[in-house]
């Protein structure tokens, strides 16, 4: 499964614009940091000019906004970080991995990874464990209560399609900071924020894991809309 979150990895160094390898970008842009509804917008990048190809769509993030996230760069400092269970959407700049879903087969972009979901799958959310915010796969169906509080949702249509947002990820997880971040399908129409996702209507996020390549290095983009004119700049944001 490490091609699942190859092109998914942190960067351990602060960089001073998007990575020159990307060329795509999803961008999320809420009125504020206490928002749980964003403006979502797709981007690719031809020659050296950002076109947008999408948006404005609409997302929902966590019940409680957004704190600086774990990514491509290190939060400001003495920034509100994001923590497990504190309901809000990791803001900043992040890879975008693979797909996971309940279909035996997605149309996909040819190139990005796709895992069927089973029973033995796990995605670890106990920042205690050496695997914490790693996805694991059993040998055998959960015995123990930890695993199968460990379990990847069984039978939720909101999770029936996800893509992988990667905050806080492999190979080296601060404990605590968030884990489980994904995009996928919004709840009641999207009436409901979330715990940390963003979620977006079933075919907006069919139309990212069909455009995602994971080849063009494609990138989130989650700030505020007064943090997305001050960055815009420095990070050379679409």
């Amino acid at each position: 499964m490490k091609s699942l979150l190859l092109f998914a990895l942190l960067l351990t160094t602060p960089l001073l614009a998007i990575p020159p390898g990307t060329k795509q970008a999803v961008v999320a842009i809420p009125e504020t940091w206490n928002s749980s509804h964003a403006s979502l917008f797709l981007y690719e990048k031809q020659g050296s000019q950002w076109i947008k190809i999408a948006g404005p769509l609409k997302s929902r993030l966590g019940r409680t906004g957004s704190a600086w996230g774990k990514g491509i760069y290190h939060p400001p400092t003495g920034a509100t970080r994001k923590r497990e269970g504190d309901m809000k959407s990791p803001a900043g700049l992040f890879y975008i991995g693979g797909a996971w879903g309940y279909a035996q087969s997605i149309k996909k972009h040819p190139r990005l990874p796709y895992r069927k979901v089973t029973s033995r799958d796990l995605w670890v959310e106990d920042s205690s464990s050496a695997n914490y915010n790693r996805h694991l796969i059993l040998k055998h169906e959960p015995k123990t209560q930890w695993e199968r509080a460990q379990q990847m949702k069984q039978g939720d249509y909101a999770h029936s399609l996800k893509l992988f947002i990667a905050h806080n990820p492999p190979p080296k997880p601060t404990p605590g900071a968030g884990s489980a971040v994904f995009f996928h399908i919004w709840r009641g129409g999207g009436s409901r924020p979330t715990a940390g996702c963003t979620t977006i209507p079933e075919s907006t996020l069919k139309q990212l894991v069909a455009w995602i390549d994971p080849d063009k290095q494609p990138v989130y983009i989650l700030l505020p809309k007064a943090e997305y004119q001050d960055y815009r700049k420095v990070w050379k944001l679409p």
